[in-house]
């Protein structure tokens, strides 16, 4: 049986690990009313960090219930999803949006970022030619 838990090395937890990603955000997916900011660790399993704040989410039931589906649906996917770290974002309006419709949201966000990360693994390093690729083979 795989492990589902959310353990703590599964969070992002001191500012600093925010502001890298948010420095250096390779990828950047978007949702109806969410938004995820990723950049690759070296750690071989996804990190989340989750920004909602009361400016975009007034009620403290709403932002608890939004960040409970986060949490649920990394856990999920954990197995699924690149080494980084993601930092979700709200947006204006999501609080309106029943359970379901966030779960939907989120499923296609970590599917594009699964493609996206992939895409990128397999592209060749910037800067070299087809032919020097082909020399180091």
């Amino acid at each position: 049986m795989s492990r589902q838990g959310y353990p703590r090395q599964l969070r992002l937890l001191t500012a600093g690990d925010y502001r890298r990603v948010f420095e250096t955000a390779a990828f950047k997916v978007h949702g109806k009313g969410l938004m995820a900011l990723a950049s690759p660790n070296a750690l071989g399993h996804p990190r989340l960090g989750l920004i909602f704040s009361k400016k975009n989410v007034r009620r403290a039931v709403d932002r608890n219930r939004l960040k409970r589906i986060v949490r649920d649906s990394i856990r999920l996917r954990q197995q699924r999803l690149p080494a980084v770290d993601i930092v979700v974002l709200a947006r204006r309006g999501v609080h309106e949006l029943d359970n379901a419709t966030v779960h939907r949201q989120l499923h296609g966000m970590w599917r594009r970022l699964e493609r996206e990360a992939s895409k990128s693994a397999r592209e060749p390093e910037r800067g070299t030619t087809r032919s020097e690729d082909t020399h180091r083979k």
